[in-house]
């Protein structure tokens, strides 16, 4: 990970980009020493993808769910094909 101090940050986005596209390294800059924003390398995802994973609403949901996970436990796969009605899969069916 690379770091820059927003005074030095005299590069324009584009340089950065490149650099970053290059290294494959995520650049941080920080002001007085604190990041205040990121820039990350994209690789295999789409619009979509971006939109929801920088989501503050939809990181709630996560947070939730992770939560409500670690309290409750969840239910198999094999719990779930019968719920949905479907065939059971052998195997490694969990």
């Amino acid at each position: 990970m690379k770091t820059v101090d927003l005074a030095n940050a005299t590069s324009s986005l584009a340089d950065y980009s490149r650099q970053m596209r290059t290294s494959r390294e995520t650049i941080v800059v920080t002001k007085r020493g604190k990041p205040v924003a990121a820039l990350v390398p994209v690789t295999d995802a789409d619009w979509e993808t971006i939109r929801v994973s920088s989501s503050p609403v939809f990181q709630r949901i996560i947070a939730r769910s992770r939560k409500r996970q670690a309290r409750e436990g969840g239910i198999s796969s094999a719990e779930m094909r019968r719920r949905l009605n479907l065939p059971a899969k052998h195997g490694n069916d969990r």
